[in-house]
């Protein structure tokens, strides 16, 4: 019995959340999205325009700090391990060195796109 109301309100809340997903979003679409790139480059100009070496900084210092965020997913099992303080240590650490090179970063302007 409560396993066939689980079902049945799960099944219900599901097509209502479907329902309105369909209906709800604005179906107005500009230019820029019906464009087959939504990069911000005019896809029918010239394919030799150089990228500006910010966009490639960026991208960069996105895939670094995510690959160090990454080193900290195994903090919360590493604090049942006998000796918490070298876990607490260690993500400390990393959570600092984090820190200090988005402050010099962010104090040589390069998370700044606008020159």
């Amino acid at each position: 019995m409560t396993l066939a109301m689980m079902l049945t309100i799960s099944a219900l809340l599901s097509i209502i959340l479907m329902m309105i997903s369909f209906w709800l979003p604005q179906m107005l679409p500009d230019t820029e999205k019906l464009s087959p790139y939504e990069c911000g480059f005019d896809p029918l100009g010239s394919a030799r325009l150089p990228f500006s070496i910010r966009f490639f900084l960026v991208a960069i210092l996105f895939l670094l700090f995510d690959l160090e965020i990454a080193l900290l997913l195994p903090t919360p099992w590493a604090i049942n391990l006998p000796h918490p303080s070298t876990t607490i240590t260690w993500t400390s650490m990393i959570i600092l060195l984090l820190t200090i090179g988005l402050i010099y970063e962010w104090v040589q302007g390069g998370l700044d796109w606008a020159e």
